[in-house]
């Protein structure tokens, strides 16, 4: 049995939910987006925004999803009709592809170019590397060969 005069334990705030969680019911969504409920399900139904769905097919947004509900309404806002909003959301997002490939690549050509400046140096002057000039990342790779004479 507790005392009057105990401390009770003091409850942490619980952790935000993860940007992908849709935990978001229809009407808290469209409170933090300043939209009315009915435009989301417009948005929904054109493909601009999908929310998850519970068992019972109601929608549930996450918070990525209340970041996109604001960037189609700005978009909408500066007069720009909901086909050209869906046009930009997928260069965005191609664009964002883009750039993660582009980061994977130039961080598999920087490994080539470490290994191969760690073979170079523990071999010396080696047979049948590529040629490299400093500093010069980029650029075409030359491959020297020595010819054997008979």
């Amino acid at each position: 049995m507790s005392r009057p005069h105990e401390r009770r334990k003091r409850q942490e705030p619980p952790e935000p939910p993860m940007p992908d969680a849709p935990v978001y019911v229809i009407s808290v969504a469209a409170e933090l987006t300043g939209l009315h409920p009915q435009t989301l399900r417009t948005y929904d139904r054109l493909g601009l925004v999908s929310p998850g769905r519970t068992g019972g097919g109601g929608r549930r947004y996450s918070w990525r999803d209340i970041e996109l509900l604001r960037e189609v309404a700005e978009l909408s806002a500066s007069g720009i009709g909901l086909e050209g909003v869906r046009r930009i959301l997928e260069l965005e997002n191609h664009v964002t592809a883009l750039q993660l490939r582009l980061r994977e690549l130039e961080d598999q050509l920087a490994a080539a170019e470490y290994a191969l400046a760690s073979v170079a140096a523990d071999q010396g002057s080696a047979r049948n590397l590529p040629a490299i000039a400093p500093g010069r990342s980029g650029q075409s790779v030359v491959v020297w060969r020595r010819q054997r004479h008979l």
